[in-house]
C-alpha cells in the first residue's frame, strides 16, 4: 500500500474553516476505489497546521492524482495556506492498520 502524511500549515484566518473547506476533495477521496482512508487531525502544538493520514492500494494514487476533485484541490486549496504543505510518502509491505502490541488492551 501507498502511505502519505502531509502537513498542511493553513493561514490562521481560514484554520477553523480548513474541515469545510476541503470536506468535498475528502468525501471525493474517500469514496475512489483503492483508498483505504484519509483522515484529518489538527496539530496539537500549532492549531493551524493540519496532518492528513492517507493510504491507497498500489494502483490506485496515480487515479487519485490524476482526478478532478483533486485538480479542483489544487487550484482552490492554495489560497488557504502558508505555503507548500510538508509529505512523507512511501510504499509500505503491509495492507491495513496494524495493533500496537506494547499497548495492548486485555
Amino acid at each position: 500500500m501507498i502511505l502519505i502524511v502531509v502537513k498542511w500549515p493553513v493561514k490562521p484566518e481560514y484554520a477553523e474553516q480548513w474541515p469545510e473547506l476541503t470536506r468535498e476533495f475528502t468525501e471525493a477521496t474517500r469514496a475512489e476505489p483503492g483508498n483505504k482512508w484519509f483522515d484529518w487531525s489538527r496539530s496539537l502544538d500549532d492549531p493551524n497546521t493540519y496532518v492528513l493520514v492517507e493510504a491507497f492500494d498500489d494502483d490506485a494514487a496515480e487515479a487519485h492524482v490524476t482526478g478532478d476533485h483533486f485538480k479542483k484541490a489544487q487550484a482552490e486549496l492554495t489560497q488557504y495556506i502558508v505555503r507548500t504543505p510538508d509529505i512523507i510518502n512511501f510504499q509500505i509491505d503491509q495492507d491495513d492498520w496494524s495493533k500496537l502490541g506494547e499497548f495492548e488492551v486485555s
